[in-house]
Protein backbone atom coordinates (compact mmCIF):
# COMPACT_ATOMS: atom_id res chain seq x y z
CA UNK A 1 0.00 0.00 0.00
CA UNK A 2 1.12 3.74 -1.14
CA UNK A 3 1.63 6.38 1.58
CA UNK A 4 -1.15 8.66 1.38
CA UNK A 5 -0.45 12.14 1.54
CA UNK A 6 -2.52 15.14 3.03
CA UNK A 7 -2.09 18.31 1.53
CA UNK A 8 -3.29 21.09 3.74
CA UNK A 9 -2.89 24.79 2.10
CA UNK A 10 -1.58 27.15 5.13
CA UNK A 11 -3.39 29.87 6.32
CA UNK A 12 -2.71 32.20 8.92
CA UNK A 13 -5.21 32.71 11.99
CA UNK A 14 -4.92 34.48 14.72
CA UNK A 15 -7.69 35.81 17.71
CA UNK A 16 -7.63 38.31 20.49
CA UNK A 17 -10.22 39.11 23.36
CA UNK A 18 -11.22 42.65 22.74
CA UNK A 19 -13.07 44.24 26.33
CA UNK A 20 -15.27 45.96 24.17
CA UNK A 21 -19.01 45.41 22.69
CA UNK A 22 -19.00 43.79 19.42
CA UNK A 23 -20.84 47.06 17.75
CA UNK A 24 -17.69 48.77 19.13
CA UNK A 25 -14.82 46.54 17.98
CA UNK A 26 -16.91 45.66 14.44
CA UNK A 27 -17.39 49.81 13.86
CA UNK A 28 -13.01 50.02 14.35
CA UNK A 29 -12.78 47.49 11.89
CA UNK A 30 -15.20 48.94 9.52
CA UNK A 31 -14.99 52.71 10.04
CA UNK A 32 -11.68 54.40 8.16
CA UNK A 33 -11.48 57.19 10.82
CA UNK A 34 -11.04 53.92 13.66
CA UNK A 35 -8.83 51.81 11.94
CA UNK A 36 -6.46 54.05 11.03
CA UNK A 37 -5.33 54.52 14.65
CA UNK A 38 -3.94 51.12 14.88
CA UNK A 39 -3.32 49.31 11.23
CA UNK A 40 -3.05 51.58 8.07
CA UNK A 41 -2.65 55.23 7.98
CA UNK A 42 -4.95 55.63 4.71
CA UNK A 43 -8.43 54.78 4.04
CA UNK A 44 -10.48 55.18 0.63
CA UNK A 45 -13.51 54.73 2.42
CA UNK A 46 -15.67 52.40 4.60
CA UNK A 47 -16.02 48.53 4.90
CA UNK A 48 -19.47 48.35 3.42
CA UNK A 49 -20.44 44.64 1.24
CA UNK A 50 -19.65 45.16 -2.52
CA UNK A 51 -17.67 47.83 -2.09
CA UNK A 52 -13.84 47.90 -3.39
CA UNK A 53 -11.19 50.52 -1.01
CA UNK A 54 -7.75 51.07 -0.97
CA UNK A 55 -5.42 51.15 2.01
CA UNK A 56 -2.55 52.83 2.76
CA UNK A 57 0.49 52.00 4.42
CA UNK A 58 2.08 55.37 3.85
CA UNK A 59 5.37 54.95 6.31
CA UNK A 60 6.10 51.57 3.98
CA UNK A 61 4.56 53.13 0.50
CA UNK A 62 3.02 50.14 0.32
CA UNK A 63 -0.97 49.74 -0.59
CA UNK A 64 -3.74 47.04 -0.77
CA UNK A 65 -6.93 47.01 -2.75
CA UNK A 66 -9.97 45.44 0.01
CA UNK A 67 -12.44 43.81 -2.03
CA UNK A 68 -15.25 43.34 0.36
CA UNK A 69 -17.34 40.42 -0.07
CA UNK A 70 -19.61 39.46 3.14
CA UNK A 71 -20.31 42.75 5.58
CA UNK A 72 -22.60 40.73 8.48
CA UNK A 73 -23.18 43.60 10.95
CA UNK A 74 -21.38 42.96 14.87
CA UNK A 75 -20.73 38.91 13.25
CA UNK A 76 -18.63 38.21 10.10
CA UNK A 77 -17.07 40.02 7.51
CA UNK A 78 -15.07 38.77 4.37
CA UNK A 79 -12.67 40.11 1.92
CA UNK A 80 -9.95 39.87 -0.61
CA UNK A 81 -7.00 41.89 -0.47
CA UNK A 82 -3.62 42.70 -2.18
CA UNK A 83 -3.27 43.94 -6.02
CA UNK A 84 -4.08 42.70 -9.46
CA UNK A 85 -0.38 42.52 -10.04
CA UNK A 86 0.76 40.28 -6.55
CA UNK A 87 -2.88 38.33 -6.16
CA UNK A 88 -5.56 38.28 -3.80
CA UNK A 89 -5.46 36.22 -0.59
CA UNK A 90 -9.14 36.05 1.81
CA UNK A 91 -9.38 37.63 5.30
CA UNK A 92 -12.38 36.75 7.40
CA UNK A 93 -13.14 38.64 10.15
CA UNK A 94 -15.61 36.43 12.98
CA UNK A 95 -17.05 38.61 15.82
CA UNK A 96 -18.13 36.67 18.99
CA UNK A 97 -19.77 37.82 22.11
CA UNK A 98 -18.17 36.56 25.57
CA UNK A 99 -18.62 36.99 28.94
CA UNK A 100 -19.24 40.97 30.49
CA UNK A 101 -20.71 42.18 27.20
CA UNK A 102 -16.51 41.36 25.30
CA UNK A 103 -15.84 40.33 22.49
CA UNK A 104 -13.94 37.93 20.40
CA UNK A 105 -12.00 38.95 17.03
CA UNK A 106 -10.95 36.09 14.98
CA UNK A 107 -9.37 36.82 12.27
CA UNK A 108 -7.93 34.10 9.51
CA UNK A 109 -6.39 34.99 6.06
CA UNK A 110 -5.77 32.26 3.16
CA UNK A 111 -5.31 31.45 -0.62
CA UNK A 112 -1.50 32.25 -0.47
CA UNK A 113 0.04 31.68 -3.96
CA UNK A 114 3.76 30.21 -4.57
CA UNK A 115 6.05 27.29 -3.34
CA UNK A 116 5.24 25.23 -0.66
CA UNK A 117 7.83 27.11 1.19
CA UNK A 118 6.60 30.57 -0.05
CA UNK A 119 3.31 29.76 0.88
CA UNK A 120 4.03 28.85 4.64
CA UNK A 121 6.39 32.19 4.57
CA UNK A 122 3.31 34.31 3.50
CA UNK A 123 0.93 32.44 5.85
CA UNK A 124 3.52 33.08 9.22
CA UNK A 125 4.17 36.67 8.06
CA UNK A 126 0.78 36.97 8.09
CA UNK A 127 -0.05 35.60 11.43
CA UNK A 128 2.56 37.61 13.02
CA UNK A 129 1.33 40.78 11.16
CA UNK A 130 -2.88 40.41 12.25
CA UNK A 131 -1.48 39.87 15.87
CA UNK A 132 0.17 43.04 15.80
CA UNK A 133 -3.61 44.56 14.43
CA UNK A 134 -5.01 42.85 17.18
CA UNK A 135 -2.98 43.89 19.91
CA UNK A 136 -3.04 47.77 18.42
CA UNK A 137 -6.97 47.23 18.36
CA UNK A 138 -7.14 46.14 21.80
CA UNK A 139 -4.70 48.80 23.05
CA UNK A 140 -6.83 51.32 21.25
CA UNK A 141 -10.42 50.48 22.00
CA UNK A 142 -10.05 49.64 25.83
CA UNK A 143 -6.72 52.09 27.10
CA UNK A 144 -7.25 54.98 24.06
CA UNK A 145 -4.10 54.75 22.99
CA UNK A 146 -1.99 54.30 19.54
CA UNK A 147 0.67 51.56 19.96
CA UNK A 148 2.05 52.38 16.45
CA UNK A 149 2.91 48.23 16.27
CA UNK A 150 2.50 48.06 12.65
CA UNK A 151 4.34 51.33 12.07
CA UNK A 152 6.98 50.70 14.46
CA UNK A 153 7.34 46.86 13.15
CA UNK A 154 10.06 47.79 10.37
CA UNK A 155 11.23 51.09 11.09
CA UNK A 156 13.52 53.12 8.61
CA UNK A 157 17.00 51.04 8.66
CA UNK A 158 15.89 47.92 9.99
CA UNK A 159 13.54 44.70 8.43
CA UNK A 160 12.35 44.14 5.37
CA UNK A 161 9.79 46.56 4.18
Amino acid sequence: MGDLLLHIDPIAETGMLIRKPIAEVFDAIVDPEKITKFWFTKSSGRIEEGKTVQWDWEMYNVHAHVKVLTVEANKRIVMDWGSDAAGYTRIEWVFTPYENNYTFLNVTNSGFKGTGDEVVKKALDSTGGFTWVLAGLKAYLEYGIQLNLVADRFPKGFGKR
